[in-house]
């Protein structure tokens, strides 16, 4: 019953139902419950296709409604295996706003995506509600992104799924974005990249340094990229920054970055 839309420049119509589309329920599952997600282990493809299949689950709040005896009477799931998912469940409901943003799979908004908005607007009601124009202040956030945030939650049957989560206890706190957004941001605005193996630092560690202070880690770089931080093992990413004249960074360069902005 969802409206269809083509996107200018695009061949596909798409449903406009999200999380309420037939078509695509199985596709939004397996996505919620992804590991850069709502991170529920356990949750894959063949339960997936059993829950929808066999009508146990029409909506994404409805996984937090299952108890250990629905899963258990499903085909090739041991009594341990169900205990083991309802607990993975339980468990998904602490969560961060970017991961939840992430998890509804809005079309054009991918994790970094997720991570803006939750820094920006800091809690999801003001998501909800926010303008095209208030979506375009986000850092990063183009014409095309916010018109599908927008088009996303103007469906009143999106904005349910995400009230009925809430209310099936998925929570996280409502500040982070702002206290982040509040400190101090001294590489706001800037693009790094990380590439091979740090001396001390992990991958996690490090990007979360730079997003401490601001700063947004892409997968790629291009003429946008600010700065490449390389370990060990550097590989392609290395040479391509030498190529583009991008300023290559080793950790204790990172590091004295940081403190010569502050």
């Amino acid at each position: 019953g969802s409206a269809i839309a083509r996107e200018e420049g695009e061949v596909d119509w798409r449903c406009t139902g999200g999380l309420f589309c037939g078509a695509q329920r199985k596709e939004a599952m397996l996505h919620f419950a992804g590991r850069r997600a709502m991170d529920i282990e356990g949750l894959g493809g063949k339960l997936v296709d059993q829950l929808v299949d066999g009508g146990i689950v029409r909506t994404l709040p409805e996984l937090y409604k299952l108890g250990v005896a629905k899963f258990a009477a499903l085909e090739r799931m041991a009594d341990k295996s169900a205990a083991n998912l309802v607990a993975a469940i339980e468990k998904s409901k602490r969560t961060t706003l970017a991961r939840f943003l992430y998890a509804l799979g809005i079309r054009h908004v991918g994790e970094s995506t997720a991570k803006d908005l939750a820094k920006h607007f800091g809690k999801l009601d003001a998501i909800m509600d926010a303008s095209v124009e208030q979506l375009l202040e986000v850092y990063d956030v183009g014409p095309v992104v916010a018109q599908s945030i927008r088009t996303f939650f103007d469906q009143p049957h999106n904005r349910e799924v995400a009230e009925q989560l809430r209310a099936a206890g998925v929570h996280w706190d409502e500040h982070e974005g702002s206290q982040r957004k509040a400190g101090p941001q001294p590489l706001a605005g800037k693009t790094l990249v990380l590439t091979g193996s740090l001396p001390t630092l992990t991958r996690d560690e490090a990007k979360g340094l730079i997003e401490g202070a601001g700063g947004k880690v892409t997968g790629s770089v291009s003429k946008k990229t600010d700065y490449v931080v390389a370990g060990e093992e550097a590989g392609s990413k290395l040479d391509k920054a030498r190529e583009l004249g991008v300023t290559v960074l080793d950790e204790d360069g990172l590091r004295a970055l940081l403190a010569t902005l502050q």
